[in-house]
C-alpha cells in the first residue's frame, strides 16, 4: 500500500514528466548505481556540485530526501529506495517502448510459413490466393513458404513453431492455439455413378440401407455435429485427405461425407450424387491458428490482419 501511495504522490508532484525531470531521475539512477556522488562523476561527466544540484532540485520536486550523503557516506533513503525502483520501471517501459517504435522502421523481412489442410489452399472461400497477392506488396522481402499436411501434422507444427499459420477444419480445438475462424463449409455423403445406390430413390426411411455400405472416412477425431452424421455407418475405410477420398468415392465402393465445393464439378457432369441431402448433412467451420502467446512475428500478424480483413469485406 505504502508504494502504491508514494507512486501516486509522486506523479502529483512531478506532474508532466518532461525531459528536465528525466534528466534529474537519470542522474540519480547514476548516484545509486555508482554509489554516491564522488564515483558518478566520471560516469555522468559532470562535478560533484552539479550533480548535487541536481539532486537537490529533484528532492524539492518531490518533496522528501532521496539519501543521505556526507562524512557517513552515501545512502538512500526509505523513500529514496522507492523512488529508485519505481525509476526502474519508467525507464524499462521507456527503452520498451523506444525499441517497439525502432522495429517498425525494420522493413519486414525473413519467411513466413503456412501450412493448410487439403483443399483449404484452393478453396475459393478461403481467400488464400488474395491474402498472398496482398502480403507478397506489403512484405515484398519475407518468402513465403506454404505447404499441405493433416490436421494432426498441422496442429503439432504450430505449436513446435515448426510453422506459423495453419489453416484447419474446425473438428475440435486444442489447448495452445488462438483460432480464428474463417467460413463455413456445407458437407454432403456422396456416391458415384457405379455404386448400386446411386439409381435407388431414398428417402427420409432408407437411412438402414445406408447404414449397411461401406464408406470412408477421415479417421479423425470429429466436432459432435460430424460425429452425428457418422454415428452407425459403415466406416470401412480411412482416407484423411480430400483428393484420396474422393478417388474412393469415384471408385463406386464406398460413399462418404465431401465437402460440396470441392465436387461440385463431378456431380454437374453427373459422376457423383448426395444421398438424402437433406438428411445427410453437416457445416465444418475452417479457421486459422497461430501459437497462443507465441513470439513476436510482425510478417505472421500482418498475414492474419490480411487473411481476416478479406474474409469480413466479404461477410
Amino acid at each position: 500500500m505504502r508504494v502504491k501511495q508514494l507512486k501516486r504522490d509522486l506523479l502529483v508532484k512531478l506532474g508532466q514528466v518532461g525531459d528536465f525531470e528525466i534528466r534529474l531521475l537519470k542522474v540519480f539512477k547514476a548516484v545509486v548505481e555508482c554509489g554516491g556522488f564522488a564515483a558518478a562523476e566520471t560516469e555522468l561527466n559532470i562535478s560533484r556540485s552539479t550533480i548535487s544540484i541536481h539532486i537537490a532540485n529533484l528532492e524539492q520536486r518531490l518533496g522528501f530526501k532521496l539519501c543521505r550523503r556526507g562524512r557517513a557516506g552515501f545512502a538512500l533513503s526509505e523513500n529514496g529506495m522507492v523512488v529508485y525502483g519505481l525509476m526502474r520501471e519508467l525507464f524499462a517501459s521507456l527503452e520498451a517502448f523506444r525499441s517497439g517504435v525502432n522495429s517498425l522502421h525494420v522493413a519486414l523481412a525473413g519467411e513466413l510459413r503456412i501450412i493448410a489442410s487439403d483443399t483449404v489452399c484452393m478453396a475459393p472461400q478461403s481467400k488464400i490466393p488474395e491474402a498472398i497477392a496482398r502480403f507478397s506488396i506489403e512484405a515484398p522481402n519475407v518468402n513465403v513458404l506454404l505447404d499441405v499436411k493433416g490436421l494432426s501434422d498441422i496442429e503439432r507444427m504450430i505449436l513446435g513453431d515448426d510453422a506459423d499459420i495453419g489453416f484447419i477444419p474446425c473438428h475440435r480445438r486444442i489447448g495452445g492455439l488462438d483460432y480464428s475462424p474463417l467460413y463455413t463449409e456445407s458437407c454432403h455423403l456422396y456416391c458415384s455413378a457405379k455404386h448400386p445406390l446411386f439409381s435407388q430413390t431414398l428417402t427420409d426411411a432408407s437411412s438402414l440401407i445406408i447404414d449397411a455400405v461401406k464408406v470412408v472416412h477421415a479417421g479423425i477425431h470429429t466436432n459432435p455435429e460430424v460425429g452425428e452424421q457418422m454415428a452407425g455407418l459403415n466406416k470401412a475405410a480411412i482416407s484423411y485427405f480430400y483428393e484420396a477420398r474422393l478417388s474412393m468415392i469415384l471408385s463406386g465402393a464406398y460413399i462418404g461425407f465431401m465437402p460440396d465445393s470441392f465436387v461440385q464439378a463431378y456431380v454437374e457432369t453427373g459422376e457423383l450424387k448426395a444421398l438424402i441431402p437433406e438428411l445427410k448433412s453437416y457445416h465444418l467451420g475452417v479457421a486459422a491458428v497461430v501459437r497462443a502467446q507465441g513470439k513476436n512475428n510482425r510478417g505472421r500478424d500482418l498475414f492474419l490482419d490480411i487473411i481476416r480483413e478479406l474474409h469480413e469485406a466479404s461477410d
